[in-house]
């Protein structure tokens, strides 16, 4: 039986110094500078562990010093792979860098052919002779997608080999020692180790040494990998904020958008030169880097237009079809450069432009990287930010351009609202006849004038239809007599001559409030002066006055005839279910929120500006009570309301000093909002509040007007009407009525009657209307019920004819 290798080996490491002692015998200066690369001359046997030593020191310390110096990463790899070349007697090394282009992983020579006797220069790949591995193919790709060291003792017997560098080389590969390198889980190289000399294959100890030395490869390559990544992120960081800079300099046209963003961003691009076509522009129309030919500082470009549609990374333009324009014959061949400056297209990175809509709006095209390498996974992450960039500003531009034509379409409608609604030269002469009385037009005249006209007319109707009065009736009043009592409550309240507003101002603007309700069923301009109506007569009658200053007061007022301006017709739900764009302007308290703004319309014109010799302080102040008094008319917020305002009406029982409360009321903000928000529910009910013989009659009146809307909701929106709006269930009117004043109605008058004793009335009012609609309510139950009882009646007595119409009949059986 012969002596095994493990045996000996096992025993050399059992025995070490017998190992010590036989080696020192056996080993010749031959051998040892063989292994080493020294000189013969140099060896000295009896240092040779020491020298080793110190060797392999100095080894680490010139590699170590390299990196830190930042030495490229060729030079330090290459000094590592000549000494593992030596010291596992492999033929040659290579490193192959892993990239991505396309999505698509692959491998290109970075240094070849390293040996003890190679030189860096001659090692390190050209990027135009490199040679590109994919994942599928070959050993080497196998390393990479498999990410696990491997040693092929024989490559024949290995399914994962590849000749096709044999062939293109004529070298002859045995066997392969490669791994790779990694950075966390990313891909960095591969290092390849091609060839045992000194024997069939590389074993397990030599297995062992490459791996060591790997190490400080693969620390080496991880420091460029990281280097790399780091670069990347700063330049597209730079890239997208000098980018942001320019293009939000330019919001009116995209291709002055687009030079300012790119010309600025042109160093960090890391590439010759680029081109951008817009798709919505001719195709023929691109631009490159125009700036410095319009500055005369280099001559017009006339390369090569983007490729039709290409988006993709092209290694090699030379060998792509699309670039058939710049070669001659095959692949090799080039013709005249492209232009003077002697350019030719190497290697190119074409990407979408696509906007916000996912809308493909252009390409852009990168050509030739300045380092000569190919564009990498890094390269198309950072040009594909900058064109999403670009994309989205394009839509920015587009937005910016229809903003302003939106813009310009609002004004026009505004003007045409202006034009019907505003109140004529020849309409105004039916309150302020100046042409009648001076011959003149109203603004030829003094105030003075314009005072003594509105004093002859206005006053007598204040006291002929009763406007101080909770019981006040618009039925025997026409719109104009309506428009000149608001007229004459401004100078009831003191504000005109106060706020030194101009009386034809005044006049033109009730005028315009008029004529901006619609002639609709009851949400019209009737509705509107009541309401008006009954905010000047709780200010005034009721008292609630003294807790206002002037400002406020007039504020009140004017919102209250401006609550319902351009009513439909129909309510919040509706404009959500027919899709009306209100519904998606205003998102809560969608027509009190359109009342509001049309309101504001008219005082923004400035014959109608009735606030207009207020300073800026007094404008915001009467602006944001208008605000709170127009949407406080949204009864789902007083609802939320009710309970607040019921605390300060009992809060008022705890003063016995009346002066003391109402200097407290006066200066607290808040409370007197609330006070005001609920006002204008009041005011927008009082119709409830009004006698009997009005009340029944303005009932029908809205009662047709939800009527209309459910017919709308019937045959518009296919859906079936709530009862209230519903004209098949209009002799349930009293019923509902009743609901409405128990629910809703009640509880608002009840509570200003507790605060202010002289809103009585209101509360009277609606307390009888409550006892005559119950008592038709009940009269309609009663026939109801009636017609129920009849029926039964019937039904009744045609079942007991029944069996008597039944007791000649005969039945048939078959047994």
């Amino acid at each position: 039986m012969g002596v095994q290798k493990e045996d000996v080996e096992k025993f050399l490491k059992g025995n070490p110094a017998f190992a010590k002692q036989y080696f020192a015998k056996k080993m010749s200066a031959a051998s040892i500078s063989k292994a080493s690369g020294l000189p013969e001359k140099q060896i000295d046997f009896s240092q040779f562990q020491e020298l080793s030593q110190v060797e392999e020191s100095q080894i680490m310390y010139d590699l170590i010093k390299d990196m830190q110096e930042n030495i490229n990463v060729e030079k330090v790899v290459f000094k590592i792979l000549t000494r593992i070349s030596a010291l596992i007697h492999a033929d040659r090394c290579s490193l192959f860098m892993y990239r991505q282009r396309n999505g698509i992983g692959e491998l290109a020579t970075r240094l070849f052919n390293v040996n003890t006797e190679a030189k860096l220069e001659d090692c390190v790949v050209p990027p135009d002779s490199e040679i590109v591995y994919p994942l599928d193919m070959g050993i080497v790709g196998h390393v990479a997608l498999t990410k696990k060291t491997v040693n092929v003792k024989d490559v024949t017997e290995s399914q994962h080999f590849s000749s096709f560098v044999d062939d293109l080389t004529g070298y002859k590969t045995r066997n392969i020692l490669a791994m790779p390198i990694l950075n966390g889980k990313d891909m960095v190289a591969v290092i390849m180790a091609l060839n045992k000399t000194t024997g069939p294959h590389f074993t397990a100890e030599d297995e062992d040494l490459f791996l060591k030395y790997m190490k400080i490869a693969t620390l080496n390559l991880k420091i460029y990998h990281l280097s790399y990544l780091h670069n990347c992120e700063t330049r597209k960081g730079q890239l997208l904020l000098w980018s942001a800079n320019k293009v939000f300099e330019e919001l009116t046209d995209i291709e002055r958008q687009f030079h300012k963003a790119l010309y600025t961003v042109r160093a960090y691009l890391n590439c010759d030169r680029y081109s951008v076509g817009l798709l919505d522009m001719t195709k023929e129309k691109e631009f490159f880097d125009i700036w410095p030919v319009l500055m005369g500082d280099q001559a017009p470009y006339s390369g090569p237009v983007t490729p039709d549609g290409r988006i993709c990374n092209i290694m090699n333009a030379a060998a792509d079809e699309t670039f058939q324009f710049q070669v001659r014959d095959g692949y090799t061949q080039l013709k005249e450069p492209l232009d003077s400056s002697g350019w030719t297209i190497k290697n190119v990175l074409s990407l979408p432009i696509v906007n916000k809509k996912e809308e493909i709006v252009g390409v852009a095209t990168f050509y030739n990287r300045k380092d000569g390498k190919p564009f990498d996974d890094q390269d198309e992450q950072l040009m594909e930010a900058l064109t999403q960039f670009l994309g989205w500003s394009a839509l920015n531009t587009d937005t910016y351009d229809k903003m302003n034509k939106l813009e310009n379409r609002k004004d026009i409608a505004q003007d045409m609202v202006l034009y019907h609604v505003k109140c004529r030269d020849d309409e105004i002469q039916n309150i302020l006849n100046t042409k009648e009385v001076y011959g003149l037009e109203p603004r030829e005249c003094e105030e003075e004038e314009l005072l003594a006209i509105l004093k002859k007319d206005l006053p007598p109707l204040i006291k002929k239809f009763e406007i101080y009065e909770f019981h006040f009736s618009d039925f025997n009043c026409t719109e104009m007599e309506l428009v000149k009592c608001g007229i004459q409550m401004y100078y009831e309240v003191g504000v005109v001559k106060k706020f030194q507003i101009p009386q034809e101002v005044l006049v033109r603007f009730m005028y315009s409030v008029n004529k901006g309700y619609r002639k609709i069923t009851y949400h019209n301009w009737r509705h509107g002066f009541n309401v008006g109506q009954t905010m000047f007569t709780l200010l005034t009658t009721g008292m609630l006055k003294r807790y206002y200053t002037d400002l406020e007061v007039m504020a009140m007022i004017t919102a209250g005839f401006l609550h319902d301006i351009d009513h439909r017709g129909t309510n919040n739900l509706y404009q959500v279910k027919s899709g009306n764009p209100l519904a998606k302007l205003h998102g809560s308290s969608i027509l009190e929120r359109h009342h509001l703004e049309f309101g504001k319309f008219l005082l923004a014109d400035e014959s109608l500006n009735i606030y207009q010799n207020l300073n800026r302080r007094q404008v915001e102040h009467v602006i944001h009570l208008m605000d709170i008094a127009i949407i406080a008319t949204d009864l789902a917020l007083y609802f939320k309301k009710r309970t607040m305002f019921q605390k300060i009406v009992d809060l008022s029982h705890t003063y016995e000093d009346e002066k003391k409360w109402v200097d407290f009321m006066s200066l607290e903000t808040t409370r007197k909002e609330i006070v005001m928000a609920m006002m204008m529910t009041a005011c927008d009910l009082s119709a409830i509040t009004k006698p009997w013989e009005v009340q029944s009659k303005v009932a029908l009146s809205v009662a047709a007007e939800f009527w209309e809307q459910g017919d709308l909701e019937r045959t518009v929106l296919e859906q079936q009407p709530i009862p209230m709006m519903d004209r098949n269930h209009a002799p349930e009117l009293p019923k509902l009525q009743c609901g409405f004043i128990d629910f809703v109605c009640t509880f608002v008058y009840k509570e200003f009657s507790r605060f202010h004793p002289q809103i009585q009335p209101m509360l009277d009012g609606i307390l009888n209307n409550r006892r005559e609609w119950n008592a038709k309510k009940e009269e309609y139950e009663a026939t109801l019920k009636a017609l129920e009882e009849e029926k039964a009646a019937k039904e009744a007595a045609k079942a007991s004819k029944a069996p008597a119409n039944n007791s000649g009949s005969k039945t048939c059986s078959v047994s």
